[in-house]
């Protein structure tokens, strides 16, 4: 994707203008005019490549070192915060009223997937590996898998590594720590089956999505909030057209999704959505 071509004239002007491109690369809003904001996002870039202010930065990001920005740009404007089990009221929910059907599915030999959008360090897809683990101990002997995917590269390597602290762990219940993950001093490390589970992937959720088949639960929370109106309409569309009749999506305690906008959803419980069905559900599909 190309820079913005606006003409240069100030470093409030540059703020703006690195603040569109960033809009228009991720989807991801930044405040307009905020020059002190947009410097402390960018401020370590300025650092590394010895640029002097954000006009140097914005006529880097118009050459054809681009290619090789994009990435720590990315990485600059994007919010990477994420804990396990966050939100443990769609955990419940899970475990309680959606997963069953589709574990009995995968016992009888049919496709699970599971989709993590946005999924940063990878704490929420491991989470989510860990609810389906204990209840289907032998989840690898079945098709079923957790796609977990991020725009930020950097922070894709993190959750590739998959070294979590103790203390990043408090969440997580003292049954499951000792059952999915190995500590070595401060450090613990999920166990080999826990990782098997989810497939990290980069994408970003504003261009092509390369995944032709539905997913039954899709989990994109706490993203959407950084955008405006119509790419949120946008991306909650594209969600339910990549989800199985009956699939849920689950969003962020602060996003909200009309159901009177034309979208085949109807809300299912707090921050959950259900993909109408084109046919009433039976409980499980062959």
């Amino acid at each position: 994707m190309k820079g913005y071509t606006e003409p240069l004239t100030d470093t409030s002007a540059a703020a703006d203008a690195i603040a569109l491109h960033a809009e228009q690369l991720t989807g991801i809003v930044l405040s307009k005019g905020g020059a002190a904001m947009i410097g402390a996002r960018i401020g370590r870039r300025l650092t590394a490549l010895g640029l002097a202010d954000l006009d140097a930065y914005l006529a880097l990001l118009r050459s054809p070192a681009w290619c090789d920005e994009r990435h720590h740009f990315i990485s600059a404007v994007t919010t990477n915060e994420s804990s396990f089990f966050r939100e443990p009221h769609h955990f419940d929910h899970l475990r309680n009223k959606v997963l069953p059907p589709l574990i009995a599915r995968a016992r009888c030999g049919g496709r699970v997937r599971l989709w993590s959008a946005g999924c940063a360090g990878g704490q929420e897809a491991l989470s989510l590996a860990m609810v389906v683990l204990d209840m289907l101990p032998d989840a690898e002997r079945h098709d079923l898998s957790i796609l977990a995917t991020d725009i930020d590269r950097a922070v894709l390597k993190r959750a590739r590594c998959a070294d979590f602290s103790t203390a990043s762990l408090a969440s997580v219940p003292a049954e499951m720590r000792s059952r999915f993950f190995s500590s070595e001093g401060n450090m613990c490390r999920p166990t080999p089956a826990l990782r098997k589970l989810v497939r990290f992937r980069e994408l970003n959720l504003q261009g092509h999505w390369p995944m032709h088949r539905p997913f039954d639960i899709i989990v994109c929370r706490n993203v959407a909030i950084y955008f405006a109106p119509e790419t949120q309409r946008r991306l909650w569309r594209r969600f339910a057209d990549a989800l199985t009749p009956g699939g849920r999506l689950y969003v962020g305690h602060s996003e909200q999704i009309s159901t009177d906008s034309g979208l085949p959803l109807r809300w299912d419980d707090v921050s959950c959505y259900q993909r109408l069905a084109d046919e009433p559900e039976d409980g499980a599909r062959p």
